[in-house]
């Protein structure tokens, strides 16, 4: 099997281990940037979200940060959505009610970043260990630090409104959001 041009064996693309063989893989069309939108706010009303490391992988441009965006906005993040591209890493709380919980979100962008010795600099480690939504775009930038990821998201320019999105779901987690 191929996600974007990478074979992927024994959960692993591109070399990094990105946990067990994959338990659901479906493909999907997004025909613009509503059914984008559309298919983040049905990612979000799944309970499975609040505790998911999703991967989301594609060429700049693809629509990796378009789709943060929409998720995030349908989690109820509110005011300005940043690219981490810089930062490495953008955090959001979302407050579900006085009597209910909060959500913890981090969105990750490693596409500048250069050593991954910074990882435990940074203090990822413990990002990646504590309860919460982990958004990761470039995640091969991470090297052998990302934990394995419940989600892949693939994204493929087909045309310039065209999306090819291949979900590959490696845990539980994963499948209760593909599914």
């Amino acid at each position: 099997m191929a996600i974007e041009g990478r074979s992927l064996c024994c959960g692993f693309i591109d070399g990094r281990n990105v946990g067990n063989h994959a338990l659901i893989v479906k493909n999907i069309l997004w025909a613009e940037e509503a059914q984008t939108e559309l298919f983040a706010a049905g990612l979000a009303a799944r309970p499975a979200i609040r505790q998911a490391q999703i991967e989301l992988r594609g060429d700049l441009g693809a629509g990796k940060t378009t789709f943060v965006r929409h998720l995030l906005r349908a989690l109820g993040v509110e005011g300005r959505i940043k690219s981490p591209t810089y930062a490495v890493v953008e955090p959001y709380t979302v407050s579900f009610g006085e009597t209910l919980f909060d959500l913890d979100l981090w969105h990750f962008d490693f596409y500048r970043f250069n050593d991954p010795d910074e990882w435990e600099e940074a203090g990822f480690r413990d990002i990646f260990s504590s309860p919460g939504l982990k958004l990761v775009e470039w995640p091969d930038k991470a090297g052998e630090h990302l934990p394995p990821s419940d989600l892949v998201i693939a994204i493929t320019v087909r045309t310039d409104d065209v999306r090819e999105v291949s979900l590959t779901a490696y845990s539980d987690t994963g499948a209760a959001l593909v599914a």
